[in-house]
């Protein structure tokens, strides 16, 4: 009859039983397998067997560690990954929000911009009518201007004045006259002529010098108040209307048996009512009417006198 012997176990090989069930088990079997293939075995035997487990056990156990380290760097790479493609969708959804953004003022930029082109176009369509709008009134205000015209050539006729029309030609100088006169009396009717035609022209500065110098070289021609009388109308003509009372007040006192007395009294009334001073107006017009009744500009200071406001 074989001994029998008791197998000692390590306290690491207790713990490694208690630890690992599966592998208790595992073991169990082996020693089992191997008390029955040796039929009986040695204490060294054992102790080489434990070691043998206690080493497997470690290499299981770091090998196990190295998968727990392994598993959890491949989270963290799992977590990065999806926290990139977070980030990364968020960034494109920021970048598409901003596009969106951008393409929406460039549509309101747009439609500002067609807006401005159409009030443009049409800003510059008014201005176009109202520039032919003017040229047809510059036209009317031509007509009406040559119209005037005539109709002040006809008053002038009508008050007895000098028409701006060329003036008649005199009639020729007496075989009797002596070429000295003839000459003077050339020179006199060129320089009345030559200022009465500037200011046709509205040259009203050099019908003035001319009518002056006239006046001083032929200061007792049959002509000179009416050289007078057109200084004063001169002075009329530039809104200066007190320089033109005084013109027309010389025509008055200096050639008071002259045909321009009337028609200086009735300018001298129009002078003061355009300065606003309605009663110096009324006064010489008055005075027209008391003085020469049956005169044109007599007339024409009544129905002066009826508009007149009290």
């Amino acid at each position: 009859m074989r001994d029998t012997y008791i197998i000692p176990i390590s306290s690491t090989g207790m713990e490694l039983f208690k630890g690992n069930p599966v592998m208790r088990t595992k073991i169990f079997i082996f020693l089992l397998c191997s008390a029955i293939l040796s039929g009986c075995a040695t204490q060294r035997d054992v102790l080489t067997l434990d070691d043998r487990l206690a080493q497997a056990e470690k290499r299981y156990s770091d090998a196990e560690q190295k998968n727990r380290s392994l598993e959890a760097k491949l989270e963290e790479i799992r977590n990065a990954r999806e926290l990139s493609d977070m980030e990364q969708r968020s960034k494109t959804a920021g970048q598409n929000a901003t596009i969106e953004e951008l393409q929406e003022e460039i549509r309101i930029l747009r439609g500002k911009l067609e807006e401005t082109d159409y009030l443009l176009k049409q800003k510059i369509n008014g201005f176009t009518e109202l520039s032919e709008k003017r040229q047809i009134k510059l036209e009317g205000v031509d007509k009406t201007t040559n119209s005037n015209k005539d109709r002040i050539e006809r008053l002038e006729q009508y008050l007895n004045l000098e028409s701006t029309g060329p003036i008649p030609k005199r009639k020729p100088v007496s075989n009797t006259a002596t070429g000295k006169q003839a000459k003077q009396k050339r020179s006199e009717d060129d320089e009345y002529r030559s200022a009465k035609q500037a200011y046709d022209k509205g040259d009203f500065n050099a019908a003035r010098e001319g009518f002056q110098n006239f006046l001083k070289e032929f200061p007792k021609s049959k002509n000179a108040d009416n050289a007078q009388f057109w200084i004063g109308e001169t002075y009329y003509r530039e809104k200066w209307y007190e320089k033109a009372i005084l013109e027309y007040q010389k025509v008055i006192e200096k050639y008071p048996k002259g045909n321009k007395v009337t028609a200086s009294l009735l300018k001298q009334g129009f002078a003061f009512f355009n300065l606003g001073d309605k009663s110096n107006a009324r006064l010489i017009l008055s005075e027209l009417i008391k003085k020469y009744p049956k005169s044109n500009e007599a007339k024409i200071a009544e129905r002066k006198l009826k508009g007149f406001k009290p």
